[in-house]
């Protein structure tokens, strides 16, 4: 029964983890789909920002209708579509091409957690959130772990275009598994099990919201910096080759899929025996932007395995963010809106990603790596200022959720 009760949210696990690889896969190959388009940097971080500006928008129009329709449909449909965007990826050739492939890809992709988020607070106990959280999401942090073990190879052997001809397959087998796990009634069903009258609903008009979405938006950043910038900082500082980037660039992302779990269970622990649970989360939150600081001396390190170690911390940490900005969020916000919730935190860090990676790109053209990796690094406190300030003086949201 507890077993059975986990096979939801570990489908979404799935679906995170094949979102990551359709999207990660370009981010793994730039080095070598930039040399033969004659892409730049410049024009690599606009395609980048496609993505981002669909995704922004994707993510609470999916967590929208996720609410209002439920998981069945709206899963299925949006998988279906970004598996065909994923795929159109080897039928480009230039910058507009890429664009528009990416575009489609993001607005997909923009039902990941949405639905992962809906499917935990619908399927399991509220005392298990946070670890289901980190469940339902870690498949993101995996599908980075995985992508260069799997994609390299079929780059290597059959070319870049097969590589993502190889995502629209694993893309339709997991339309096939949805087809059998959806039929539960837990997840057919409408409203979430667990839904907490006393919390009001979401609006723009609060600045809790407002201070969840930044914390999001600007702590998590590092992730899209390192997915998207560590293949490029390592072919054109360090001079690795396409073998050998592939050969460790799973590395940073187990410290993003380790800290999920990590985070996420000392924030079930902390908070289930605190009496406020902000208290806890500040304490986490102050924790994990301490850790995210050394991120800005990765240019100066001389060591190779010293810069792999940092990357891996860097994700390590904002994927703790990402589970702490949430376990606020479903502290102060109703289980009923779930999908909306998540669709705009992701959301918000997605508007971030596309708003710096154009600005990263240039500071990779221009070889200004010390300049790129300390913004990378100060966004994280930007965040965390933002979202204290604003907790500081706010009243609490309700109590925590409890089984």
């Amino acid at each position: 029964m507890w077993l059975s009760r986990w096979v939801p949210t570990g489908t979404m696990l799935l679906v995170s983890l094949i979102s990551y690889i359709d999207r990660n896969t370009l981010a793994l190959l730039a080095p070598t789909i930039l040399r033969e388009t004659q892409l730049s940097g410049t024009q690599y971080g606009f395609i980048v920002s496609a993505f981002s500006v669909a995704y922004m928008i994707g993510n609470p129009t999916w967590g929208r209708a996720l609410d209002r329709f439920g998981l069945r449909p709206g899963m299925m449909a949006a998988v279906a579509l970004w598996t065909l965007a994923s795929a159109s990826h080897a039928l480009a050739a230039g910058f507009l091409g890429f664009a528009a492939a990416r575009a489609a890809l993001g607005f997909g992709e923009g039902a990941t957690f949405p639905g992962g988020l809906r499917t935990v607070m619908q399927t399991l106990q509220p005392s298990q959130y946070a670890r289901g959280i980190a469940v339902a999401y870690s498949g993101g942090s995996l599908g980075a772990i995985i992508t260069p073990i799997l994609i390299t190879p079929i780059a290597l052997w059959w070319g870049w275009r097969a590589a993502f001809l190889f995502t629209g397959l694993i893309g339709a087998a997991w339309i096939t598994l949805w087809l059998f796990v959806s039929r539960r009634p837990d997840v057919r069903a409408q409203r979430p099990a667990h839904a907490e009258a006393d919390k009001a609903r979401p609006h723009f008009r609060d600045p809790r919201l407002w201070s969840f979405m930044l914390a999001y938006a600007l702590c998590a950043l590092p992730i899209g910096f390192v997915i998207y910038g560590a293949a490029i900082f390592l072919d054109q500082e360090l001079g690795k080759s396409q073998a050998e980037i592939g050969k460790v660039l799973w590395l940073p992302p187990l410290g993003w899929e380790i800290g999920y779990f990590f985070w996420g269970a000392l924030a079930d622990r902390m908070c289930r025996a605190a009496r406020d649970p902000l208290r806890p989360l500040r304490r986490l939150m102050t924790a994990a932007t301490l850790l995210s600081l050394p991120l800005a001396l990765t240019p100066r390190l001389e060591s190779f395995p010293l810069v792999m170690l940092e990357l891996f911390l860097a994700m390590f940490v904002a994927g703790g963010f990402i589970i702490l900005a949430m376990a606020y969020a479903t502290h102060v916000y109703p289980s009923s809106h779930a999908g909306l919730i998540a669709g705009l935190g992701a959301g918000a860090w997605s508007a971030g990603v596309a708003v710096s990676m154009p600005v990263f790109g240039r500071l990779f053209d221009l070889g200004r790596w010390d300049a790129a990796f300390l913004l990378a690094a100060a966004l994280p406190v930007a965040g965390y200022a933002i979202w204290l300030g604003i907790n500081r003086g706010s009243a609490r949201g309700g109590d925590f959720p409890r089984s």
